[in-house]
C-alpha cells in the first residue's frame, strides 16, 4: 500500500492539483486535511471518477479532514472516542472540531488528523491542544493494548516541530506553539505508546521540511516546518517499506502551503 498526508488547505479551491497529483503518484489512500467545506461542499465526484472513494467531515469553512481510497474504505470513524472540543467562550460548552476521521483501508486502520494549531502559549486554543493530544494518545494506547497486531496509521498536520531540526530557525520560535516544550513531550509520548514516527528515517537530510508559509519567500528560501507526520503502530511499522516528501508539489500557482508526506508499505 502506498499511504499519504496533505493538507490541502482548501480541496475546492486545490481539487484539480489534488486529482492531478493522485493519478500521478500511485498512491491508494490519502488522507487530506483543512478541507475549509462542508460535506454537501466537498467534491467527491472528483474522486470517484478517478476510483477512490471518499470519507470527510465538515462543519464549516474551517478545518474539515478527509480520507480517499482506491482499496477499499470500511468502518468510517468520525472524531476518536474521547475527542475533546473547545469553545472560546467559557458559558458556551466545547463544540467537537472536524479534526479527525478514521477508516480502515485494505486492513490499515488511517486516521486522517487536523491536531490544533494552539495559537498562542496563553491562549485557551493551546490549552485545548494539549488535551486534545493526549486524549488521542490515550486511545490510541488503548488501541494497540487492545489488539498489538492492529495495524494503525495516525497520520496528518500534527502542528508540531518534533526537534529543533525540523524548524529552520528554532530562535525565531521561542515563546511560540508548535517548538514548545509541552508539545514537543506531547509528541514524544506517542512514542511511549507504542506508536513510530517513521517518515524521518527515510528523509534524514537537514532543512527536510513539509510546510512553508506563504508570506517572505519562505519556500524559495528553504525556510520552513517540518509537521506533517506519520505514526504507525508496531505492527504497521515493521512493514514502512519506504517514506518521502513530495517538495514539488509545493511549488507553482495555487499550491497548498503543505507538502505531500508519503508511506511505502510492504
Amino acid at each position: 500500500m502506498r499511504l499519504a498526508t496533505w493538507n490541502v488547505n482548501s480541496v475546492r479551491s486545490r481539487q484539480d492539483r489534488i486529482v492531478d497529483w493522485l493519478q500521478r503518484s500511485d498512491v491508494d489512500v490519502l488522507a487530506m486535511q483543512e478541507t475549509k467545506c462542508k460535506d454537501a461542499q466537498f467534491p467527491y465526484q472528483r474522486f470517484t471518477d478517478i476510483g477512490y472513494e471518499v470519507a470527510h467531515v465538515g462543519l464549516s469553512q474551517w478545518n474539515g479532514v478527509a480520507i480517499a481510497s482506491r482499496v477499499g474504505l470500511n468502518d468510517v470513524q468520525v472524531g476518536f472516542e474521547d475527542q475533546p472540543g473547545f469553545s472560546k467562550d467559557p458559558e458556551i460548552d466545547p463544540a467537537q472540531e472536524a479534526r479527525a476521521i478514521g477508516a480502515t483501508c485494505d486492513g490499515v486502520r488511517v486516521w486522517s488528523l487536523y491536531v490544533p494549531n494552539g495559537r498562542e502559549l496563553a491562549d485557551p486554543h493551546y490549552t485545548y491542544k494539549l488535551e486534545w493530544l493526549a486524549a488521542l494518545k490515550a486511545d490510541a494506547q488503548a488501541w494497540v493494548t487492545a489488539d498489538p497486531l492492529a495495524q494503525i496509521a495516525l497520520v496528518g498536520d500534527w502542528n508540531i516541530a518534533p526537534t529543533d531540526d525540523d524548524v529552520w530557525d528554532p530562535a525565531l520560535f521561542e515563546g511560540k506553539t508548535h517548538t514548545s516544550q509541552a508539545e514537543r513531550d506531547a509528541f514524544a509520548a506517542f512514542a511511549d505508546a507504542g506508536f513510530t514516527e517513521v517518515t524521518r528515517q527515510f528523509t534524514p537530510e537537514p532543512r527536510t521540511y513539509t510546510y512553508w508559509d506563504y508570506t517572505q519567500l519562505r519556500f524559495p528560501k528553504k525556510q520552513g516546518l517540518r509537521i506533517d507526520m506519520a505514526l504507525t503502530s508496531p505492527a504497521l511499522a515493521a512493514g514502512v517499506t519506504g517514506a518521502s516528501i513530495d517538495r514539488e508539489e509545493r511549488k507553482g500557482k495555487g499550491a497548498s502551503d503543505h507538502a505531500p508526506v508519503i508511506v511505502d508499505i510492504g
